[in-house]
C-alpha cells in the first residue's frame, strides 16, 4: 500500500466567523485506510464529508463518522455538533459517536440532545426505522497529552493560546506521517516544540496587510488569540514541516496569494493555502 493510500488530509471546512460561502466553518478530517477523525465541526460538516465521499474518499461516508477532536468552543467550530450527532445516524451509524475535547463539552453535549429530545423520541418510537446507539455521544473532557490510541493513528493533544479558556491543538502520528493541527493560537514559545518533527504543519493564520485596516479593538483581539503571517513563517523557520497547509484565513481584502506571499517573504518552505475539498 502506497503512502498516498494510507493517510489522507481532508479539508472539510476552511472557513472562519465570517460567512464565506466558499468556506465552511473549520473542519479537518485525518483519514487513514478509510478510517476517519474529524478536527472541529463547524457549520456544514456532514454536507462537506459527503461531497469528498463522493469525490473519491471512501472513508468519509456519512455513517463513519463516529469520532472526533474539538480544539475549542467557539461557535465557527461547533455548530455542526448537532448535525454530526444526528444526520449520521439517520443515514445509518449505529454506534455513539465519541468526542474529546476540553472543559465544556460535556455540558455543550448535554444541551444539544436535550434540545433535540423531540427529534430523537419520534425517530425512536415513530414510523421511522432507526436504531438505539447511533444518537448517542460518548464524550472526554481531556488535559494535554496523550488522548486516543488505537490500531491506525496515536493523538496528542497540547495547550494553546485562545483567550481565556481552554484551548488545544492536536498531533496525529499515523503509520506514515505526523500531522500537527495547531486549532485557534496565537504564538506561544512552547509551540516549537509541539510542532518539532512533523511531516505536515495545518495552522490557522492572519495577513498583515489585511490586519492594518482592522480597528484597534479588533486588532487588539487578533493580535492576542491568533497567528499572523509574519509570525508563522518564523515558527515555520524554526520546525521546518515538510508542508505548511493553512486554514481558518482570515484575508480581510488581501486574496490568497497575497496571504502565500506574506509567508514567502520570510520562509521558504512550501505553503499552500487549502481550500474546502481539498485533499493532501
Amino acid at each position: 500500500m502506497t503512502t498516498q493510500q494510507r493517510t489522507q488530509i481532508v479539508f472539510l471546512g476552511t472557513g472562519t466567523p465570517n460567512a464565506d460561502p466558499e468556506r465552511f466553518g473549520s473542519c479537518v478530517a485525518i483519514v487513514v485506510d478509510d478510517k476517519p477523525y474529524l478536527v472541529d465541526f463547524g457549520p456544514g460538516v456532514v454536507r462537506r464529508s459527503a461531497a469528498a465521499h463522493q469525490q473519491g474518499v471512501k472513508g468519509l461516508a456519512v455513517e463513519n463518522l463516529n469520532r472526533a477532536f474539538l480544539t475549542h468552543l467557539h461557535s465557527d467550530h461547533t455548530t455542526g455538533y448537532p448535525d454530526l450527532i444526528f444526520t449520521p445516524w439517520v443515514l445509518g451509524r449505529n454506534v455513539p459517536l465519541e468526542v474529546y475535547g476540553p472543559s465544556g463539552l460535556s455540558a455543550m453535549t448535554t444541551h444539544i440532545l436535550a434540545a433535540y429530545e423531540q427529534d430523537i423520541h419520534e425517530r425512536l418510537h415513530g414510523l421511522e426505522p432507526a436504531n438505539e446507539r447511533g444518537y448517542q455521544v460518548i464524550t472526554h473532557e481531556i488535559q494535554s497529552g496523550l488522548v486516543f490510541e488505537d490500531d491506525y493513528v496515536t493523538v496528542e493533544a497540547f495547550p494553546v493560546k485562545h483567550g481565556s479558556w481552554q484551548a488545544f491543538g492536536y498531533r496525529f502520528s499515523t503509520p506514515d506521517r505526523i500531522i500537527v493541527l495547531s486549532g485557534d493560537t496565537a504564538p506561544t514559545p512552547d509551540l516549537p516544540h509541539y510542532y518539532a518533527d512533523c511531516d505536515v504543519l495545518i495552522h490557522e493564520v492572519y495577513s498583515v496587510k489585511g490586519f492594518a485596516h482592522k480597528t484597534p479593538a479588533w486588532q487588539r483581539y487578533h493580535s492576542s488569540v491568533h497567528t499572523s503571517t509574519h509570525e508563522l513563517a518564523h515558527l515555520a523557520n524554526e520546525v521546518q514541516p515538510e508542508l505548511l497547509l493553512l486554514y481558518h484565513q482570515l484575508l480581510w481584502g488581501v486574496t490568497e496569494d497575497e496571504l502565500v506571499n506574506e509567508l514567502r517573504s520570510i520562509y521558504s518552505g512550501e505553503v499552500i493555502s487549502a481550500k474546502d475539498l481539498d485533499i493532501f
